[in-house]
């Protein structure tokens, strides 16, 4: 991963912005309360936390990510605002990492598309999700809704990258929840170029 992203971590986020979509809108309904703690998972650049920092100030920020390519991006756009550490999203331990094992939000912004083991990270994350909180996960639809050609020719290029849509992403995460005693919300955006997905755990009120 560090050699893949060594030179693309110059000009990732000039780049994706084009094509990630729906990560502004993410950060808009995650809603965190005052003094939250909030992590992203495969953090990348930092841009998200970036963005959160400066929506929801006062919030205690963490990410990880595999790459510390992406990390040294990452900590130069943060500058101290959020506690960063390289990880597996897969076995990552954030007791170990942050001294800190629950968190009101979790993020997963474009990157269960390019984990192999996407299930297992996202079944792995679930149990740090304190109880009331929110995991927030982004990432490409099914292109259902769009020309055939268009959703080919997409797959095509994204495979050049490693990147690969989960196209059972919402009945995966679904059952996922179930299994945690979780509720799945999902929507899906832009005519099904993305979708956007919220597990919530039940809190003391519930």
């Amino acid at each position: 991963m560090d050699a893949t992203y060594r030179y693309q971590r110059l000009f990732y986020d000039a780049t994706r912005r084009y094509y990630l979509l729906g990560r502004d809108r993410l950060i808009r309904t995650l809603d965190p309360p005052a003094r939250a703690h909030i992590l992203e998972v495969a953090c990348g650049t930092g841009r998200n936390l970036d963005r959160i920092a400066a929506r929801y100030p006062g919030r205690g920020l963490y990410g990880l990510d595999i790459s510390e390519q992406m990390l040294r991006s990452a900590r130069a756009k943060l500058a101290g605002r959020a506690v960063l550490a390289r990880a597996d999203a897969r076995d990552f331990d954030p007791g170990a990492l942050f001294g800190r094992c629950q968190f009101d939000r979790i993020v997963f912004s474009y990157s269960l598309s390019m984990i192999p083991d996407w299930e297992e990270s996202l079944r792995h994350a679930l149990p740090y999700l304190a109880p009331g909180g929110e995991l927030h996960i982004v990432d490409f639809g099914g292109q259902r809704r769009l020309p055939a050609w268009f959703g080919a020719g997409l797959r095509a290029w994204l495979a050049r990258f490693h990147v690969a849509p989960r196209d059972d992403l919402a009945e995966a995460a679904a059952r996922i929840a179930a299994e945690a005693d979780c509720r799945a919300i999902s929507e899906s955006l832009f005519r099904d170029y993305c979708q956007h997905l919220v597990i919530r755990r039940p809190g003391p009120a519930d």
